[in-house]
């Protein structure tokens, strides 16, 4: 299965070259959720800056046991921003995917999951971090499970 590839409807930003894949149905906050964690500065949380992998459509390719995601070349470095239009914005051509973000829209996300959730892409199994999109902190969550490698040790 090494070399395998698709393009899924989803964003992808990345932390010192871990990225998330932020998957959800058309106008669940995607972009949205991406735009606020590019405007992060370096903190506590996201010491590094965060970059955009792909907006809209990412492409994913297995290499070995790795996950990796890519915008493909006529989006590279635009962000479709609500109201405002395609901004261009810093971003990275790949990064190693490491977990996946589920966008819901309801109130209803469990507390402490357990067993953490997760999910297999192109024969990769990776954790899922559920949130709702526009609860303000949702991107500190985000980045939280980002920069800890959420699923892997388990939560911070």
């Amino acid at each position: 299965m090494d070399g395998a590839s698709e393009v899924v409807h989803a964003t992808a930003i990345a932390l010192g070259g871990r990225a998330a894949l932020i998957r959800g149905p058309s106008r669940a906050g995607k972009s949205d959720l991406a735009l606020r964690c590019l405007a992060t500065g370096p903190c506590s949380i996201a010491r590094d800056p965060v970059l955009l992998v792909a907006d809209d459509q990412v492409l994913l390719k297995r290499v070995g046991s790795r996950l990796t995601a890519s915008a493909p070349a006529t989006i590279r470095g635009k962000l479709e921003v609500s109201g405002v239009g395609i901004l261009t914005v810093p971003a990275v051509a790949t990064a190693d995917v490491v977990l996946v973000v589920e966008l819901s829209r309801t109130r209803d996300l469990e507390r402490m999951p357990d067993p953490a959730a997760r999910t297999t892409i192109l024969g990769i199994e990776l954790p899922i971090l559920r949130l709702e999109p526009f609860e303000a902190s949702a991107q500190a969550k985000l980045l939280i499970a980002l920069a800890s490698a959420f699923g892997e040790a388990g939560p911070p």
